[in-house]
Order: C-alpha cells, then sequence, then structure tokens
C-alpha cells in the first residue's frame, strides 16, 4: 500500500489514528481498540520512511532530520484531513495520523451536556478543556466555537501546531494561525494577539508558563479564552496552572486565575455498548465557592463544591460515569476502569 491508500483505509474504517512504525503491520485505531489493517505486512524501516516522504516536503523532511520529530497537518480528501506527528523510534521513521473531520460537529452530536451551548454567550474568561491526548479535546472546543461562529459578530483568533478543524466565516471573521507557517513561536503568538483586535482566542495548548501567564492577561482584557491541557481533573487543572509558576509568584497566579476561570471540562472517550464511543465528563463552573478556593489555595476543596452544586450544573466524573452505566450505555466494569473513584462510582450507580 502507499500511503494515500492507507489514509483512505483509515477513513473507510472510520478509525480516528493511523499507525505506521517499523516492524508491524500499518494499525488503526477503531472505537479506542488499535487493529493491524489486514494483509498490508510488516513495514521495515526503508518503507516506512518511503510512506512517510510521500507527504514531507524538503523542508519538513529537513526539520525531521534535524530535530528527529515534526508536527504538521495535511489536506486529503473531501471528507478528512489529517494531523501528523512524524518521530524517530529506534533509529527509525515512524508517524502517528489523526483524522480530522472537515465538518465541525455540532454541540448536540458529540454527547456533550447542553450547559456547553452557554459558553456560546460569555463575553470575557478563561475556559479550559482537559482530557488525555486523543480524547476530543480539540473538537468539543471546535464544535463550540463554530456555534459563536454561526450566531455572533466576532472576531476568532486560534493558534494552533498544527491547525487542525478549519472554521469557515459565517457570521464571524476567522484568524488560524499555525505554529511556523504562520508565526515563529508561541510566545511571539500570544503577544501580538492582542494587536489583533480579536473577541475570542483558541490556544491549541498551555504547555508552558509562557502560554498559561498569557492565556490569563488575554482573559483578564476582556477576551474569551480556551485552551486545553493534558490533566484528568477540575482540581488536578487547577493545580497545573499554578504549579507550573514560581512558589513567589504563586498566590498573585491563584488571584489571577480566581478572576478569570470560567469553566473546566474535563473529559474522556469511552468505549460503548455495543460498539462506538461515548464522552464521561467532569465540568466545573466559576462561581463563587470555586473561585474562593483557587483563591486562597484550597484546590483539594473543589472536589466536594462538584458534588454539592448540581443544581448549578456542575458534575462530576463519577456522576457522569454512573449515569452511562444506567442507561446502558457503558459497562459497569468500563466505568470502573476510568473512575477516580471506584467506591463513589458503585455507590451512585445504586443511588442514581
Amino acid at each position: 500500500m502507499n500511503i494515500k491508500e492507507l489514509l483512505q483505509q483509515t477513513i473507510d474504517s472510520n478509525a480516528s489514528d493511523l499507525h505506521i512504525i517499523s516492524g508491524i503491520s500499518p494499525t488503526l485505531r477503531i472505537d479506542g481498540e488499535l487493529m493491524s489493517i489486514p494483509n498490508s505486512g510488516i513495514l521495515t524501516s526503508e518503507l516506512t520512511l518511503n510512506l512517510i516522504k510521500e507527504i514531507l516536503s524538503s523542508e519538513q523532511l529537513e526539520r525531521l532530520t534535524v530535530n528527529k520529530e515534526i508536527d504538521f497537518a495535511i489536506p486529503f480528501s473531501d471528507k478528512a484531513r489529517f494531523r501528523v506527528n512524524a518521530y524517530t523510534q529506534k533509529g527509525s521513521i515512524a508517524a502517528s495520523f489523526r483524522r480530522i473531520p472537515l465538518e465541525i460537529p455540532e454541540i448536540s452530536k458529540l454527547s456533550l451536556p447542553p450547559i456547553l451551548n452557554s459558553f456560546v454567550n460569555l463575553r470575557q474568561g478563561l475556559i479550559l478543556v482537559t482530557g488525555p491526548t486523543g480524547h476530543g479535546k480539540s473538537t468539543t472546543i471546535s464544535a463550540v466555537i463554530n456555534e459563536i461562529n454561526k450566531t455572533r459578530n466576532t472576531h476568532i483568533v486560534t493558534i494552533e501546531d498544527p491547525i487542525e478543524y478549519i472554521f469557515k466565516p459565517i457570521k464571524s471573521i476567522i484568524s488560524q494561525r499555525e505554529m511556523r507557517a504562520d508565526t515563529h513561536s508561541w510566545q511571539v503568538a500570544l503577544k501580538s494577539v492582542l494587536r489583533e483586535d480579536p473577541d475570542i482566542v483558541f490556544i491549541g495548548e498551555l504547555r508552558d508558563l509562557e502560554t498559561i501567564s498569557s492565556a490569563m492577561t488575554v482573559a483578564e482584557t476582556g477576551h474569551l479564552v480556551f485552551g486545553t491541557l493534558h490533566t484528568n481533573s477540575a482540581a488536578q487543572t487547577i493545580d497545573r496552572v499554578v504549579d507550573v509558576f514560581p512558589e513567589e509568584q504563586q498566590s498573585q497566579i491563584r488571584l489571577q486565575l480566581s478572576n478569570v476561570i470560567e469553566a473546566v471540562f474535563s473529559q474522556r472517550l469511552i468505549k460503548a455498548e455495543p460498539k462506538g464511543r461515548t464522552v464521561a465528563y467532569e465540568l466545573m463552573l466559576g462561581t463563587t465557592a470555586i473561585k474562593t478556593a483557587i483563591r486562597e489555595g484550597k484546590s483539594h476543596q473543589i472536589e466536594s463544591i462538584l458534588q454539592t452544586s448540581q443544581e448549578a450544573g456542575m458534575v462530576t466524573l463519577e456522576k457522569s460515569l454512573a449515569a452511562l452505566v444506567r442507561t446502558g450505555k457503558i459497562t459497569l466494569e468500563t466505568a470502573q476502569s476510568w473512575s477516580l473513584r471506584p467506591q463513589e462510582l458503585t455507590r451512585l450507580v445504586r443511588t442514581l
């Protein structure tokens, strides 16, 4: 197979990812499970390199050779494009391809809670979508941003590495900036974004002190900011944001974060029954109680606040998992494997 045939197989199989690694057959991830492509043969280092070379420019190949890894995106067909990470492993080139549909899904079609529609009307603040890699964080944010695009006259600026979903202007105007292609660094892009007259800013990943600090500054100056983090819960997200700063700055950062945080939405894509995947999530909203806990450095209280603030719309991961079990969408065993507090999950399954 050539690379185009492998990517077409990825689309035809409704797979989320394609892995090309020497020593094994080309492998797809379908509904969260890895499966080799039948009759595709074992890849050698030479075959793997040749497959990846088919989609690399000479400049990208040079960067891969020098840096040992590279992120980029490629158009493919009228149904999908792909985000690609090419990298070196055991001295040979490998690649992971993430399928990105061309059509941005609606919030209601992603099994997301309806309360996410309320984010569309926010004018300022910071919304963080968190969870493991490959669990739909960018898709969730893109769905919310595209709803803003449909309903409000705004200027939306995205800073991504690489650009994933392509937005088509409807009511809003949209500027999408990609690392290296459109800007030299996250720091430069975030420094200049305030001069670009944005209303909405989407930062593809809050990865370090500079990007997190810039995101909060943009939110403080009256803009709505979306960003992603690789954390597993709302409390862990707050701790991660604060702990990235030196200790002498953390008190000020907690105050700054408490002023801008609007929501933390932590999600998982979980194997559903009998097939497919569904979303389990935790939702923290920036209520007075949450802001006080952040400001006073009491993130350990966030879990209990979530449990006692259901009327405000907050949801714990265990409550979300329990609801999926009760409706038959996932098994109890699957829920327990994803739960952070299995005993609480078992209690909720019995009482919901």
